[in-house]
């Protein structure tokens, strides 16, 4: 089975990946480095979907009480400052951490759109991301049907795999928007979690997203009824997203930056957040706390424990939602 996964709607070219939207496309791949296409194949619809089903089908099957372990699905969606050969970059590095060896987490799908991989290209990577989230609206609805039909089965048939959502920066703005339409699109369902735990690192959306008189309160209801969990991860010392909001001059402070505006929001219990501020070594300058997340800081451990489950009283006792390096003493 392929060990690297991607769904894409970037152009295509023969050296490569564009930086405009094209056609979904869907890849596999065994080998990196990840950031060179020449080890990308490029698949059919079909054979796509029916490797990955195979691929999940070998999961090992979990009694209800050890759900904790059961293996997952994953889909990554990167943010706005990143090139195609940094999103494979870092989705790398991200099944290195959590989706290989012993403890994998089971496997991660690499959802890549066009974003323009520059910070002053804020505005059209905006416009990218809303155009994009289509895209990723066809392949939840499908991943909709296709868990309606393993809960019909589930007695019989128990489903070895639960699906989860990592989305960083701008990505979460694609997320937000793909969610809410597949939530509009298959009658707003209330009996089936499409996601299991969606983990908004950074996240360039409003911070009053999950608020009832938030500006874009009905997307953040259609999040919020889709998925399990949702836990945002913030720092108020991104001076990416201090950019992000200087530039756009709308809408309200931003998520990944100021942490959510009402904690929890009203009749919202699924939604919670850790300020990761404490985690980042104060030689960590803000630019680059924007993207510190998926490096070597703590908080790679705390994005297992949320994706795997655990409540969030036990990540606090285990001590997992706190760092111990900034501030300096």
């Amino acid at each position: 089975m392929p060990a690297y996964w991607m769904i894409s709607n970037r152009t295509t070219q023969t050296d490569g990946v564009g930086g405009a939207r094209g056609p979904l496309t869907l890849w596999v791949s065994d080998k990196g480095p990840l950031d060179n296409i020449s080890n990308w194949q490029q698949v059919a619809r079909d054979d796509f979907k029916n490797q990955l089903i195979a691929a999940a089908d070998k999961f090992p099957a979990m009694d209800q009480g050890d759900n904790e372990d059961q293996s997952h699905v994953t889909f990554f969606v990167h943010g706005y400052n990143n090139g195609w050969k940094d999103a494979a970059k870092r989705y790398e590095q991200l099944c290195a951490d959590l989706y290989s060896g012993a403890d994998s987490l089971g496997l991660c799908i690499s959802f890549d759109w066009p974003s323009l991989g520059s910070v002053i290209d804020y505005l059209p990577d905006r416009a990218h991301a809303r155009d994009c989230a289509g895209d990723l609206t066809d392949v939840l609805s499908q991943l909709y049907d296709w868990l309606l039909v393993k809960q019909q089965t589930a007695t019989t048939n128990p489903c070895k795999a639960k699906v989860s959502v990592i989305s960083h920066s701008m990505g979460n703005y694609v997320v937000q928007k793909a969610m809410a339409t597949a939530w509009t699109r298959k009658n707003q369902p209330l009996l089936v979690s499409l996601v299991n735990q969606l983990v908004m690192v950074a996240a360039d959306v409003d911070n009053d997203l999950f608020d009832a008189d938030g500006s874009d309160a009905a997307d953040g209801n259609a999040v919020a009824n889709l998925t399990y969990r949702i836990t945002a991860l913030y720092s108020g010392r991104d001076a990416v997203l201090g950019a992000s909001a200087g530039l756009k001059h709308f809408g309200t402070r931003r998520l990944g930056r100021s942490g959510l505006a009402t904690q929890p929001p009203a009749g919202q219990d699924n939604i919670w957040q850790v300020d990761c501020s404490s985690f980042f070594p104060d030689n960590v300058g803000g630019m680059d706390i924007h993207s510190a997340y998926f490096g070597q800081y703590g908080t790679l451990p705390l994005m297992r424990g949320i994706l795997r489950g655990l409540d969030r009283l036990v990540l606090d006792a285990k001590g997992m939602t706190k760092g111990t390096v900034w501030p300096p003493s």
